[in-house]
């Protein structure tokens, strides 16, 4: 197509959606994501009454927490997101929300160690289908130097949804120890477990109708239609071509992640060892503190690359994720060091926040994706940046604590080490990548025609 062409078909295209109902399509594509993280973490708080009841290992256990999820989910993810690139959107995520809505009720009704097992997977699958589809969804819903907020208030969900799971597994977890057993008509006595996960499922299957109101929007800046094998060359071709940008986007977000996760795994589990409190108050107050911080952390560092990139700094997302490690890395390494958990508690809470507003990672990945393949550079980003920070980050300290201190009550060290190294090598990766994506983004603009 010709340059002219182009600008034909650029100005051919609508206007932009009204904001009021842009963030309308934000608000719902919120509560889906938290409801998905609330599914997602609800298992590794019930650890010892499932443990119980199916009669398993720690070991066996931990893969249902991760392989069966995290694998499936980062794998399902590539796929999914062709459908997403080619098809609905909005359809595709419908059917995902109600796929691990339903496979989050069979967890709770599982008898056996496999049953449990593959109703994980399925979990894992279903969630699959929103993010790689939703950021496509928002970057033809909000123009460019308004995306970082709209995609940080989705974001949310994560913080939000991880703390409603941990406050809420704490709860549980009190009823549990008071009622082992409760008794239902026509069903007779369950386990307080198995009834969790209905509980958290079922508003699942009202969000997928309230998506239904979701409009899907058109699609900009799209190219001519592509036969496959041209669309998969021109995907391969733009990793090559931006390599730069986007090796120093997925390392360094992946070694962020690794913290957060590591942090987010092992936190309650540090304060309960270390400190006179219990792991059912440990979980109510990390549980408060990621839910809050986690999410103006969020907003913060959308609004302020947004700023920026008003301004004309070009890689003000790689910029906000650094200053996020600047401001916020040094709390997350001194929390576990503190000599008691009131101290320990108030660093965590800035150490969250302004952690969190490395957030905008997402955003800087959108900017410079074609709209042909934006869900599928959006599922590779998540495969490899969960693979490594939720695959490793949990399993890395667990690793310094076992081999490298080889005591239990080391933990608070093993958090604080691992915490130092990975953040000290994600700015460095940052700083070294910021001319390659500002290259990467006037690229992408010129041939995006904005």
């Amino acid at each position: 197509m010709s340059a002219q062409a182009d600008e034909t078909v650029a100005s051919a295209e609508p206007a932009w959606p009204r904001p009021l109902y842009s963030w309308y399509v934000v608000s719902v594509l919120l509560l889906a994501y938290t409801l998905s993280f609330v599914d997602r973490m609800i298992l590794s708080l019930l650890v010892e009454p499932v443990r119980t009841t199916l009669d398993i290992s720690d070991t066996q256990f931990s893969l249902l927490v991760g392989m069966a999820f995290a694998l499936f989910y980062t794998l399902a993810g590539l796929p999914l997101a062709w459908i997403a690139d080619r098809f609905s959107r909005r359809n595709l995520i419908v059917a995902g929300v109600s796929v691990w809505s339903f496979m989050t009720m069979g967890c709770g009704m599982a008898t056996s160690y496999v049953g449990l097992f593959l109703a994980r997977v399925g979990v894992g699958v279903g969630e699959a289908t929103l993010s790689p589809a939703a950021y496509s969804m928002l970057s033809d819903y909000f123009p460019r130097d308004k995306l970082a907020r709209a995609i940080a208030v989705y974001s949310i969900g994560v913080p939000l949804g991880s703390g409603i799971a941990l406050v809420l597994g704490a709860l549980v977890i009190k009823a549990i120890l008071a009622a082992p057993a409760i008794a239902l008509p026509l069903v007779g006595e369950v386990e307080a477990w198995r009834l969790t996960f209905a509980m958290v499922a079922a508003p699942g299957l009202l969000v997928a109708l309230l998506l239904l109101t979701v409009r899907e929007p058109y699609r900009r800046g799209r190219k001519a239609a592509m036969v496959e094998s041209a669309q998969s060359a021109n995907l391969v071709g733009h990793l090559m071509e931006h390599k730069g940008a986007l090796g120093a986007l997925f390392a360094g977000m992946s070694l962020i992640g690794l913290v957060m996760y590591g942090t987010i795994a092992w936190v309650p589990a540090f304060l309960s060892r270390t400190y006179p409190i219990s792991i059912t108050d440990a979980g109510l107050w990390f549980g408060s503190i990621m839910a809050v911080c986690g999410a103006g952390g969020l907003v913060l560092g959308g609004y302020l690359a947004d700023k920026m990139f008003q301004r004309g700094y070009k890689d003000s997302h790689l910029r906000t994720m650094r200053l996020s490690i600047f401001l916020g890395g040094p709390f997350l390494v001194l929390t576990p060091l503190m000599p008691n958990a009131g101290i320990a508690l108030a660093l965590l809470a800035p150490g969250f926040l302004m952690t969190t507003m490395h957030g905008v990672g997402s955003v800087a990945l959108q900017l410079i994706s074609p709209n042909e393949y934006r869900a599928r550079m959006t599922a590779l980003y998540f495969f490899v940046v969960n693979l490594i920070g939720l695959g490793l980050g949990p399993t890395v300290i667990a690793l310094v604590t076992d081999f490298g201190f080889g005591d239990d009550g080391a933990l608070r060290y093993s958090l604080a080490i691992v915490s130092a190294v990975s953040l000290s090598i994600a700015a460095v990766i940052l700083t070294l990548g910021l001319p390659a994506y500002r290259r990467s983004i006037e690229r992408t603009a010129v041939e995006d025609g904005a």
